[in-house]
């Protein structure tokens, strides 16, 4: 049975880990507030970018290798996109196991299959399991930005774009709420359009489809691609940062709980070895009181 002193110190750690934890989730909160906002604005953009490329595509019939859809998938480039840090519960392991499932599902009917990360977790997980990537980018929570996401994009561009492979998916926890993430596998590349139009939204308005562009309806789709490119990287990139805030700030409630509940049992505990050794030094006292007499 521990003594007084050990339950002391044990008292005292759980108190200074308490602290911490109330601290970390006081910051992840205040920087959930930010990136929900962030993600919040940035949907409804990403979201309308392709439908005008969609509208635009259909009705000008204009084509462009980044929306080809390949008939037979058999070269991927699977992007995993995880955190750089822990403490956030199952947020990255849930992602490493989407992962590994998607690969045990789909490694048998391709011919390739690469591997980039995004998070030094995900680098971390994967490496130890004996998968390779072709790049690894991180310190993501720190440096999440429109020109990190565009670069990102221009290098997967480039790798889709030189026939190396037929498709590009991305791995990530879409943000649902500040206790809610779902893992998601999203194609980047082909990019689809056959559900994005407001056709069906025009039809019974007083708008014509009939429009004239300019500059050439081909520029215009080339370069509004690229932008909705790295605007759909850059929002995974977010909606990943927002999930992770959200998981680490549950994470550190609960662990603050935990400490709670463990500082009760800790001093209840304290208090009745206290208690013992009084009620003992007091029958010693008597004890010997009664022998002297």
């Amino acid at each position: 049975m521990p003594n007084l002193k050990d339950i002391r110190v044990r008292i005292d750690s759980t108190k200074n880990t308490q602290q911490i934890t109330k601290a970390m989730k006081m910051v992840s909160a205040a920087k959930l507030r930010k990136a929900q906002q962030q993600i919040v604005n940035m949907r409804p953009y990403a979201t309308t970018l392709l439908k005008v490329i969609a509208d635009i595509a259909v009705t000008q019939r204009v084509s462009h290798p980044l929306m080809e859809p390949k008939a037979d998938i058999k070269k991927v480039l699977l992007v995993v996109l995880t955190s750089d840090r822990g403490l956030c519960g199952a947020f990255n392991t849930q992602i490493c196991r989407f992962a590994e499932n998607y690969i045990k599902d789909n490694k048998e009917i391709l011919q390739k299959l690469d591997f980039m990360f995004i998070g030094k977790r995900g680098a971390d997980y994967f490496a130890r399991r004996g998968f390779k990537a072709i790049e690894t980018q991180t310190r993501l929570d720190k440096e999440v930005s429109y020109a990190l996401a565009s670069g990102m994009a221009e290098k997967i561009m480039r790798l889709y774009l030189s026939g190396e492979y037929d498709e590009i998916r991305l791995i990530y926890n879409e943000f649902k709420s500040a206790i809610s993430q779902r893992p998601v596998a999203e194609t980047l590349l082909p990019v689809d359009i056959s559900k994005q139009t407001y056709l069906s939204d025009v039809k019974n308005s007083h708008f014509s489809v009939d429009m004239i562009y300019e500059p050439k309806p081909e520029q215009i789709i080339d370069q509004m691609l690229v932008k909705h490119f790295s605007i759909q990287v850059y929002r995974c990139m977010s909606e990943s940062v927002a999930a992770e805030h959200g998981a680490r700030m549950n994470s550190m409630e609960n662990a603050t709980n935990n400490a709670r509940e463990v500082l009760g049992r800790l001093t209840l505990t304290y208090n009745k070895l206290r208690q013992e050794k009084i009620t003992t030094e007091l029958i010693e006292i008597v004890s010997g009181a009664e022998a002297l007499k």
